[in-house]
């Protein structure tokens, strides 16, 4: 006869993998009377498993309940779930990347080892084909969202966007998903500031530093100060234009992490993005076909004015322009 603790894994196993099980079968399967069925059943009960008795027949029923109790896998539902929630957090399915990130963590945390080797060589053999952004390992993920969790100073080497590349220590605070990239929103050791690291171009050193005490946030809505620090900070020019549409107008007519909008009235908005090269900012704004006015820096006033002329010049020169 199995222990106690050991019987109620079974029982549970039991119960999770049919809608329906009767007190005479499952006490044939545990190798126990039907008297010690419904003890165990009563155990789990106290533990917060919604047992139910199934109306008309000596049975038993696991029902979804108000709070979500443990969860028992066996080895290949543990790896089909570790598979789904690596490719979740990679971005396939928009929206739940960091929950994924999240949830993996905990996962792999308690995954043994046989398991997480089949999970590591079935994701390392599978090609995805269309992958929007950067590439990031789910197994750097994991690791930073644990340090994040456990209060844990993480060391790295990182490579700049202009591709200096540097030692770093940091605080992690956040993971973020932009869509397109993994981020890292940390409290840089050195640097004694808030600083934001693309995921995929760090490398992670072992082990993890000290613990720390977290700090708040450099912003109670964490999102959009990362879409200030990606879509501006990071670049040469920093560009302000005073949009003619709503703010949800031009909002659908770009990324989050492309640039901010800061509404003025129903009617118009204000629109903050960064580029290393002026002419980009221009031609982006130019493209949504909304009328702007440029607001900063000055220098590209004077740069949307020599592409406007450049461009008058060359439809009024053309076949296809007035005589």
């Amino acid at each position: 006869m199995l222990e106690t603790s050991a019987r109620l894994l079974r029982l549970l196993s039991l119960l999770q993998t049919h809608s329906e099980r009767s007190g005479v079968e499952l006490a044939e399967r545990l190798g126990v009377t039907v008297r010690t069925v419904r003890r165990d059943i009563g155990r789990l009960r106290e533990l917060g498993y919604p047992v139910h008795a199934v109306p008309g027949a000596p049975g038993y029923r696991l029902g979804a309940g108000t709070d979500l109790p443990p969860l028992l896998l066996d080895d290949e539902e543990a790896v089909a779930v570790a598979v789904g929630l690596r490719t979740a957090a990679g971005g396939s399915v928009s929206g739940i990347e960091e929950t994924s990130v999240r949830a993996l963590a905990k996962l792999e945390r308690v995954l043994p080892s046989r398991l997480r080797h089949q999970v590591h060589a079935l994701q390392s053999m599978t090609v995805p084909m269309g992958r929007a952004g950067s590439v990031v390992d789910p197994a750097a993920l994991t690791a930073i969202a644990a340090a994040c969790r456990d209060h844990e100073t993480l060391r790295f080497d990182y490579r700049a966007h202009d591709g200096q590349e540097s030692v770093r220590a940091a605080e992690p605070c956040r993971l973020v998903h932009s869509g397109r990239h993994w981020y890292l929103l940390g409290w840089d050791t050195d640097r004694a500031d808030w600083r934001t690291y693309r995921i995929d171009r760090l490398s992670l050193r072992t082990p993890n530093g000290p613990r720390y005490v977290p700090r708040d946030p450099p912003d109670s809505d964490v999102a959009a100060y990362m879409s200030r620090s990606i879509s501006s900070a990071p670049y040469r020019y920093q560009g302000r234009f005073k949009m003619y549409a709503p703010a949800e107008v031009v909002a659908g007519h770009m990324p989050a992490t492309t640039g901010t909008i800061e509404p003025i009235d129903e009617r118009s908005c204000m629109l903050s993005s960064g580029a290393n090269h002026l002419d980009e900012l221009a031609v982006w704004v130019a493209l949504m076909d909304i009328d702007f006015e440029v607001h900063a820096p000055p220098e590209l006033v004077d740069r949307v004015r020599a592409l406007s002329t450049r461009l008058a010049t060359a439809a009024g020169s053309s076949p296809l322009g007035p005589a």
